[in-house]
């Protein structure tokens, strides 16, 4: 069976993506290879890629920087590579809009196991009902999340995000009127426990709230902002 998955892969030295592609292409995805961010930008921007596994530090833009300019047009799931293992890079990059992230030395496996488990999640047709029932589905006024087919819709709009926007999103939307604090969701959704900086939330909620209010501001404002807390769902039945 043809596998349509394409991935990129930006790094600039040649070994690490010759040894990626080698192992990504035994799962039959397409792989494209970019050795910069420039390169890496016009290429993503061009193509509707599957995934992005990205390097954080090249010369030139950086993987940060890439991520941060791709985010405002694009929500192509990323998985960040760094040789750097600091807790304050990973915060740079979920900030900046990263899915997952692999720490440098890698095994290749890993990094095939890290793929195809955010092929999974961010996947918009892998789960499409043959029949007209559908199994998950949260229905609020102005907006709704089909956990099997990964869609939201705001007034009848589709809302494009990025997986660990949606997860944030349906993590929130399964328990309305729940208040979280930053530390349980970035351990719920983003299954790291950091201590200090937590503006990684922040940073997603602003973005998931900027994506729902440009189809519908009843939706964006289900989201609410809960001061010196964290963050809620509120129905809003405007």
């Amino acid at each position: 069976m043809e596998n349509n998955t394409k991935i990129l892969i930006v790094d600039d030295e040649e070994r690490i993506r010759r040894l990626l592609k080698m192992y990504l292409e035994r799962e039959h995805y397409t792989i494209d290879e970019a050795e910069d961010g420039k390169e890496a930008l016009e290429k993503a921007f061009a193509t509707d890629y599957d995934v992005i596994l990205l390097d954080l530090m090249m010369p030139g833009k950086d993987g940060i920087e890439v991520c941060q300019e791709l985010r405002e047009k694009k929500a192509t799931p990323v998985i960040m590579l760094t040789a750097k293992g600091e807790e304050v890079n990973r915060v740079q990059g979920f900030e900046a809009g990263t899915d997952d992230y692999i720490v440098k030395p890698f095994s290749p496996r890993e990094v095939v196991l890290r793929v195809k488990a955010l092929l999974r999640r961010s996947s918009q047709t892998t789960y499409l009902q043959t029949d007209t029932t559908t199994k998950d589905v949260i229905v609020f006024p102005h907006l709704m999340i089909d956990h099997d087919a990964h869609r939201v819709l705001a007034d009848g709009i589709e809302v494009s995000l990025t997986p660990k926007e949606y997860e944030l999103l349906y993590f929130l939307g399964k328990s309305p009127d729940r208040v979280f604090d930053r530390e349980q969701l970035l351990k719920e959704v983003w299954h790291y426990e950091f201590f200090g900086d937590l503006r990684t939330v922040d940073t997603h909620v602003k973005r998931l709230r900027e994506k729902l209010n440009k189809v519908s501001e009843p939706a964006a404002r289900m989201i609410v902002t809960v001061w010196g807390v964290g963050y809620k769902f509120e129905v809003v039945h405007e």
